[in-house]
């Protein structure tokens, strides 16, 4: 079965991360965010996969090439971010019979994938506590009868989780009209699947949709949480690690280092000595992380520097950003609300009572800075000596 894969989006809801690199493309343990929902797509069975691609698309078209996983790889582009639908459209001439569609910034656990696949012509529900906030499928049996965006009175407790198999008839389908807000929605092709066809409902176990920082952290919290101890690296001297901790060839870890898995550390990373790095972390190639150095539950995407005498905690940090010596991050709220961020303008709960700061491309705190939680410095932002910094910037 082919796949379409979606890979077009700007990513707006993760900036600053996504400044300079397509969402699909930010890391989650050892490959990319789409990466994972390639393998679990060819682990269901698909066997060829379509990238619909547009911003920064050379960032997908390099990392896949024409083979990967063993199959066949294609790209199309979307000229404009015109919704889900307009992007499965920019596929069409690639599409030869049944196929999945497939958000390239969604994860599911192989197994319900490949149950997806039997199915067709089939939608992925998962089971929610609140549909409120969902597209919502309204079902007889496994049968779907309809979907129904964010209701004020679910019919179900099924939400639409945004993987789906339609059938060959679905190629001549896709020109749908623009909705209210100004797209062509993929769940209008699906009324239009229901009209004509029996369309199931496939429960996955598991499912995320990644769209804001936290959520990334989350993504890698899940696949750091499957690794398997490995130290192919350099280990001196006392080093302690513990549990599922992978070395990648290449990096160095230096005595006096605690690490506590699940953890990855990535080729040319280069760690202590006397550091301590706990919970699900990721440390990205060629990063460092110094002396008096605490890392807890964060992602140090490539290039990035926390070299001296900090604490570190729940946070995703983008590429080429330094802290200085003394930098500390707070990620924890004294009234025990979960922390809250700016998400495109608005203040939005992160549903974790636990979180950190977001820190952009090239960001640089200068000595002795403290950063408060849910804080986000944009890329490039700087911070002077001695600086508490309570607001974004």
């Amino acid at each position: 079965m082919q796949a379409v894969v979606l890979a077009a989006g700007q990513g707006t809801r993760m900036r600053p991360l996504t400044d300079h690199t397509p969402k699909p493309m930010l890391p989650v343990a050892d490959r990319p965010l789409v990466a994972h929902t390639a393998d679990t797509a060819i682990q269901a069975g698909a066997d060829e996969l379509i990238f619909v691609v547009g911003y920064e698309a050379e960032a997908v078209r390099s990392y896949f090439g024409d083979e990967y996983g063993g199959v066949p790889v294609s790209f199309a582009v979307q000229e404009e971010q015109l919704g889900t639908a307009d992007a499965v459209a920019a596929a069409k001439d690639h599409l030869e019979g049944p196929f999945a569609v497939l958000n390239g910034d969604n994860l599911y656990d192989a197994e319900s994938l490949s149950g997806l696949f039997d199915a067709a012509p089939s939608v992925a529900a998962y089971r929610v506590d609140d549909p409120t906030s969902y597209g919502v499928l309204s079902t007889e049996g496994d049968t779907i009868t309809g979907i129904v965006e964010k209701p004020d009175d679910p019919p179900t407790d099924l939400a639409n989780a945004g993987a789906y198999v339609f059938p060959a008839e679905a190629r001549d389908w896709l020109d749908v009209p623009l909705s209210d807000r100004g797209e062509r929605e993929i769940t209008d092709v699906l009324a239009k699947v229901i009209e004509e066809s029996t369309v199931t409902a496939v429960a996955v176990d598991r499912w995320l949709d990644v769209g804001r920082p936290w959520e990334l952290l989350e993504a890698n919290e899940w696949k750091l949480g499957q690794l398997d101890r490995r130290l192919d690296g350099e280990v001196r001297g006392d080093a302690d690690l513990r549990g599922e901790v992978v070395v990648e060839a290449g990096a160095v870890i230096e005595p006096g280092v605690v690490i506590e898995g699940p953890a990855l550390v990535r080729s040319g990373a280069h760690i202590g000595p006397n550091a301590y790095i706990r919970g699900a972390t990721l440390l990205g190639e060629d990063t460092h992380v110094g002396h008096g150095v605490e890392l807890k539950n964060t992602v140090l995407m490539a290039d990035s520097n926390v070299p001296h005498v900090s604490y570190v905690g729940d946070s995703v940090i983008g590429r080429d950003v330094n802290f200085g010596a003394g930098t500390q991050v707070a990620n924890l709220r004294h009234d025990g609300d979960p922390v809250r961020m700016t998400v495109k303008g608005d203040r939005v709960s992160t549903g974790r009572r636990k979180f950190g700061v977001v820190a952009g491309d090239g960001a640089k705190t200068a000595i002795n800075t403290s950063l408060n939680a849910g804080v986000v410095l944009s890329s490039g932002a700087t911070t002077t000596p001695g600086e508490s910094v309570t607001r974004d910037r």
